[in-house]
């Protein structure tokens, strides 16, 4: 998700907005929850974080709604994100997303420690601090990596993720579904044009969108899609480096789709040629990659109409129409 802001420098989110409630999965256990303390964060710090004593606590720049800080301790420092606006379960979907990608070995991505409410109101998520390095990553590099991820990352529930989470501050409904097709129709397209009729009455988006999802089938004919775990948010301010020049990618809108769809914010990610050549060499292309391509970054123009206003606007509806003729529908 892109805003008008500056690029993040550290795992810093651009929006934070209260999500949807927590579905249930029975076989991944919830994330570590603190318990409630005059300050939890120290707390939990100095005790399952075995450190004996902060040295130091400095502010992070760059998020717009979140606070973050680096924890500085004499068992190393700590990234930290609290907001006095959201319960836990944001931060938490944000956590289970971590951990998910950690899980895999590939990429890298901080590690997810503690999630828990602050004292009063709000949330925060303690996390691994990682050093950036001073330029992004080898393009190469992070195409090879990502398409590790997406390979090694496997859903046995079909498409969706165990928690719904957000992509920016709007929602995304993750709810189970065994047809890519049919999920990425409702629950990513789909809901982004119901959105926009309800927040700026737009029928014409809504009603050529939805002629959309209905002939959208034979963009996937002669494709087999498997769920593979994605970042879902993948954009320039998403990706840094560590000082040793390794890929990282932060804030992630987690979930398990087809692995095209995380090119869906390819407009400003800033992927090269390398990039592309690497990921494919990983992950290769299918038939029909380049007639599906728009369909993914529709969903990001539609999510940055409805967050950002009308600047968006003739981007998606341009791509709608430019299908439309296409599928003769």
């Amino acid at each position: 998700m892109v805003a008008h802001v500056g690029l993040i420098s550290l795992s810093v989110s651009l929006l934070s907005m209260p999500c949807l409630p927590r579905i249930g999965f029975t076989k991944r256990r919830p994330f570590p929850m603190a318990a409630l303390s005059d300050d939890p964060v120290q707390e939990w710090i100095l005790t399952e974080g075995k450190a004996t004593r902060i040295t130091g606590i400095r502010p992070v720049g760059g998020g717009c709604i979140n606070l973050a800080n680096r924890y500085d301790t004499d068992a190393g420092s700590f990234f930290v994100k609290t907001n006095r606006s959201i319960g836990p379960p944001i931060f938490e979907a944000e956590a289970i997303g971590l951990d998910a990608m950690y899980e895999t070995r590939t990429i890298r991505v901080p590690k997810p420690f503690k999630v828990g409410p602050l004292r009063n109101r709000g949330s925060y998520i303690i996390m691994e601090y990682i050093e950036f390095g001073s330029s992004r990553s080898n393009q190469s590099v992070l195409g090879r990596k990502l398409a590790e991820m997406h390979k090694a990352g496997k859903s046995d529930k079909g498409f969706g993720f165990p928690v719904n989470n957000t992509v920016g501050s709007t929602p995304q409904i993750n709810t189970w579904c065994s047809d890519w097709i049919q999920f990425y129709g409702e629950h990513r397209l789909g809901y982004q044009l119901k959105l926009a009729q309800d927040q700026y009455g737009d029928s014409t988006i809504y009603q050529r969108g939805q002629r959309l999802i209905k002939n959208m089938a034979p963009l996937f004919e002669d494709i087999v899609i498997e769920p593979c775990l994605l970042h879902g948010d993948l954009w320039s301010g998403n990706i840094t480096s560590d000082k040793n020049g390794e890929p990282v990618i932060l804030d992630p809108a987690c979930y398990y789709g087809h692995n095209e769809a995380e090119f869906g914010m390819s407009w400003c990610a800033g992927f090269g040629g390398s990039f592309y050549t690497s990921y494919f060499e990983v992950m290769p292309k299918r038939p029909g990659f380049e007639k599906r391509r728009d369909l993914y970054l529709l969903y990001h123009y539609l999510n940055h109409y409805n967050l950002f206003g009308s600047g968006y606007r003739s981007s998606a509806i341009s791509i709608i129409d430019d299908y439309l003729r296409m599928l003769n529908a």
